[in-house]
Formats: C-alpha cells, sequence, structure tokens
C-alpha cells in the first residue's frame, strides 16, 4: 500500500543512511504539490531517472498557505502525501512545516537535490545545505503551462470564481 511509502524525515532519514551505504543514489525533491498534474508527474519520473531512489518532500498544509495564499491549499497534506506515494516513480514521502526544505534536507542528506526547471542552481535556496552534506543540486524538468496556478485558472475561467 503506498501509504507505507509515508515517512517522518527521522525515520526516513536512518533508511536513507543504510540505502545510501550501499552505493545507491538517493534524490529528493520538494514542493506543495497542490493539484497533482501532468507537470508534476512528467517532473518526477525524470527526477527519479537521475538516481536510485526518489523522496519527494511535500509542503505541510500550514507551509502551503504561508506561502500561496489563505486560499491553498486545495487537497490537503494527507491527501497530497498518499497521492505521491501512490506514483510508481516515487519511493518514499515525507511532509515537513518549514517554508523551505533546508531542514528536511539537512535531515535526508541527498546525493542529488532536484528542482524545477524554472529555477537557476544558483537559486535554489537549499543548495548550501544539501552541498554541505556532501549532495549536489540539479534543475529539472519544466512544462511549460502546466502549473496549478494555471489548472485553478482555468477551472475559474470555466466554472466561475466562486
Amino acid at each position: 500500500m503506498s501509504r507505507k511509502k509515508i515517512l517522518p524525515s527521522a525515520r526516513l532519514a536512518v533508511i536513507l543512511k543504510d540505502v545510501k551505504t550501499k552505493g545507491k543514489t538517493v534524490v529528493t525533491t520538494n514542493g506543495c504539490f497542490d493539484v497533482l498534474h501532468l507537470g508534476h508527474l512528467r517532473y518526477l519520473q525524470a527526477a527519479r531517472e537521475v538516481g536510485d531512489l526518489l523522496v519527494v518532500c511535500v509542503n505541510s498544509d500550514g507551509s502551503v498557505q504561508a506561502l500561496k495564499g489563505a486560499d491553498r491549499p486545495l487537497v490537503p497534506e494527507t491527501e497530497r502525501a498518499e497521492l505521491l506515494a501512490g506514483l510508481e516513480c516515487v519511493d518514499y514521502v515525507t511532509v515537513f512545516s518549514e517554508l523551505d526544505a533546508k531542514t528536511v534536507l539537512s535531515q535526508l542528506k541527498p546525493d542529488i537535490h532536484i528542482k524545477g526547471g524554472d529555477y537557476k542552481t544558483d537559486e535554489v535556496i537549499e543548495r548550501e545545505v544539501v552541498e554541505a552534506n556532501g549532495g549536489k543540486v540539479m534543475v529539472g524538468l519544466n512544462i511549460p503551462g502546466k502549473s496549478t496556478t494555471n489548472l485553478i485558472k482555468t477551472i475559474r475561467e470555466k466554472y466561475g470564481a466562486e
């Protein structure tokens, strides 16, 4: 069952440490993943191709609200985590409550941390933490026009902003 792939970061850190001692490459990414869409899927599939294991760090409801506004998230963190865990390309999911992923990444110590293609490597705020733990940061795939914001806009246009 996919819910077994959703773990607290402290528990996941122990698993990842063991995995890394076996020579496996741990890849992480982070985000809100509110209203999962094709852009998310393709991005996560591409991220998984980079290593042996993909961990998705998901913003909590409180951090999404702080980042995106009072009307977000549309999908609660438990459901977003379970949807992500249900994807074949995702090995583990953890939810974090901070506004950025620095703390969770300092625990997980990924070999590679991937952000969307709309970032430049030197703009990734988690970069310093990842590199301090021996990892590297990569910017990944971005599917133009495929975003939660655009999806919400389309829904409002088609069904009204009520």
